[in-house]
């Protein structure tokens, strides 16, 4: 009995070791990634897990996005899931909260470049999700906002999709009734923005 529970517990110890060893990605987001007012497992992160798993990428997706989440939430949960995943890619969707909530940019900046940082120093390759805000934000602003991503990306050398919601922000169809959250329909598209630019950043899948 006892040589069949130390069997037990070399199996199950081997199995952890394999789905440990296997690498994650992490989507650290918002509600834009959360599947907010969707039907469970309709959101783009999912259709990522389905499409890694299609074209034989062998990497597990953990969605630790949260509906409301700003770029201060998202940097605070950062270190405890840094340690607990040991992510192999950290693709951060934050910041358009910060907006809603007139978080002033300069905060904004620096806690997406604690998020870029802290993610590089657990030696996890970042994707950065650009965002705009809408138009009646102003120009000025609006422009602003966007130019945080894109200095981001620069300074830190890491890939930028530079709208998350390019395709679809001028189509209402492809919004639910509040007008900010994309619709299931919506949700493939989302995934084509960022697909080409993560698509690099992954191992050679195991059909090459």
């Amino acid at each position: 009995m006892a040589l069949m529970a130390a069997t037990f517990a070399a199996h199950a110890a081997n199995a952890d070791s394999a789905t440990q060893q296997k690498p994650a990605i992490v989507v650290l987001g918002d509600s834009l990634s959360a599947e907010y007012g969707l039907p469970r497992d309709t959101g783009w992160v999912n259709l990522l897990r389905e499409k890694l798993a299609k074209e034989r990428f062998d990497y597990s997706v953990a969605n630790s996005s949260i509906s409301g989440d700003t770029t201060s939430g998202g940097r605070a949960r950062l270190t405890a899931m840094l340690a607990r995943i040991k992510p192999a890619v950290v693709i951060v969707e934050l910041g358009a909260n910060d907006a809603l909530r007139g978080v002033p940019l300069a905060t904004t900046e620096t806690n997406l470049r604690g998020i870029v940082d802290a993610s590089q120093a657990a030696h996890a390759k970042v994707l950065l999700i650009g965002m705009y805000v809408p138009p009646n934000y102003g120009p000025d602003y609006t422009q602003k906002f966007h130019a945080v991503y894109e200095r981001i990306a620069k300074d830190r050398n890491v890939p930028l999709v530079p709208f998350l919601l390019a395709g679809i922000a001028d189509k209402p169809a492809m919004f639910q009734a509040d007008q900010i959250h994309p619709t299931v329909q919506a949700q493939p598209l989302l995934l084509e923005n960022v697909w080409p630019t993560l698509k690099p950043l992954l191992g050679a899948s195991a059909s090459h």
